[in-house]
């Protein structure tokens, strides 16, 4: 099979009942499960992940009395033959749970102990995406164990596993230390406030970590302790703070944090709950900050008066902010003109996503034109126009800054720049 373009930007990819156990305080009981015999030990020492990952992950299931999971096998086996090509370099193995082009057995915490121990001597890989499977703390145990031995890991797609409080910390504490990963995502594990605040510790801490994904983890108003983290932090370039319960007093409490902050590109505060009020911290603080490149508002309620007030900011301050979600925000035809408006004085401003608010014929002329005369892309937006009995309309396309987020196309490109821009502008484990 051949290898696909995935995060991290300019690496290669291979592949594509909730469990009651928790991480332990020590190595779960079948960490020191030997083998079967003497001499199934002696061969996997022996055995090296260059002599083949295949074969080595049969015989360390075999030593360690586990169920071979034919996905994992099957991923391995691409990876084998990548490397007799000489493709070696730079792989991101992909065992995402919802591959829907794949027979897949979904990887468990004692699945993952089985690969964490292959992986962490295979100086190949830098990127792994287990995302969707059923790992839970144990898996974010042995997670954590491999952060500690595999020192050539810049990416980790944990999303969607299950994780609880006990497995954040798990993670967030062997980030104190670690040098090498630039990409996390811990989307849709459930940390909630107790988890979050050891990713909030960590954060002050680390000095290597580029992107942080923590979007749809039960976390509610922690804006408080990533508004102190980002004050200190100066490495951090992407943050995703979606369904975090956000209102305008977090916003605020964000923004008093972004006017010291110098490294942060990408903000995501989709799905909360700011209105218009908040939209004035930010505009205030994007005519001062030239580092924000990206801003997600996308399901919130900031309303013509929050558009309003980044329109003014845009057109007459701030030269650095490249693209904006307002998507879903009761944005009528007034400040939807507003922010058009923005982009024809204002030549940074190149992206603009507003798919779902409420357009009027005023809109869909303004828009139509940014379009015909070239001061916004096609590409670069989620509307398109056409014409019916000498009227303008806008129409939907498959445009924004992260459509991918949750899944990925079973056809054609994955990672395309004009559904997936806000990764293509601020690109994944590379310094800005």
């Amino acid at each position: 099979m051949a290898a696909q373009p995935l995060q991290p930007v300019g690496e290669r990819s291979m592949g594509s009942s909730r469990e009651a156990a928790r991480a332990p305080a020590r190595s779960p009981a079948w960490a020191s499960t030997q083998a079967s015999t003497p001499g199934a030990a002696l061969a996997v020492q022996r055995e090296s992940p260059e002599s083949g990952l295949q074969k080595h992950y049969s015989n360390l299931c075999m030593e360690k009395s586990q169920k071979i999971n034919p996905f994992i096998l099957h991923i391995l086996q691409e990876v084998d033959e990548e490397i007799k090509k000489g493709l070696a370099a730079g792989i991101t193995l992909n065992i995402a749970g919802n591959n829907r082009l794949v027979p897949v057995e979904r990887v468990t915490g004692e699945d993952f102990w089985i690969l964490s121990k292959i992986l962490k001597n295979c100086l190949y890989i830098n990127g792994l995406d287990v995302g969707y499977n059923l790992l839970c703390d144990v898996g974010a145990y042995y997670a954590a164990k491999l952060l500690q031995k595999q020192l050539n890991l810049i990416y980790l797609n944990l999303m969607f596993n299950d994780i609880g409080p006990e497995g954040g910390e798990l993670i967030a504490k062997v980030l104190h230390k670690n040098r090498t990963l630039k990409y996390l995502r811990m989307t849709g594990n459930k940390i909630e406030n107790k988890g979050g605040m050891f990713f909030a510790a960590m954060l002050q801490i680390n000095s290597s970590l580029e992107k942080l994904d923590l979007g749809d983890c039960d976390l509610e108003e922690s804006t408080v302790h990533v508004g102190r983290m980002l004050k200190e932090n100066h490495c951090l370039v992407a943050l995703h703070m979606c369904k975090h319960d956000i209102k305008n007093s977090g916003i605020q409490q964000l923004c008093d944090a972004l006017y010291l902050n110098s490294s942060l590109r990408y903000l995501d505060v989709s799905c909360n709950k700011i209105t218009h009020d908040g939209m004035v911290y930010l505009a205030d603080v994007l005519k001062s900050n030239t580092t924000l490149e990206v801003i997600d508002l996308s399901f919130n309620r900031i309303e013509n008066a929050g558009a309003n007030y980044l329109s003014e900011t845009l057109t007459s301050h701030n030269r650095s902010l490249k693209a904006l979600s307002v998507v879903s925000n009761n944005i009528e035809g007034e400040g939807l003109v507003a922010l058009s408006q923005s982009m024809k004085t204002n030549l940074t401003f190149s992206h603009i996503y507003i798919w779902g608010n409420k357009f009027d014929e005023a809109t869909c002329v303004a828009y139509s034109d940014l379009i015909q005369t070239g001061c916004l892309k096609p590409d670069n937006t989620d509307v398109e126009p056409f014409v019916v009995d000498g009227h303008v309309y806008l129409a939907e396309v498959s445009n924004g800054l992260k459509k991918h987020y949750y899944w990925t196309s079973t056809y054609g490109e994955s990672y395309d720049h004009s559904s997936n821009a806000g990764f293509a502008l601020v690109p994944v484990g590379q310094q800005p």
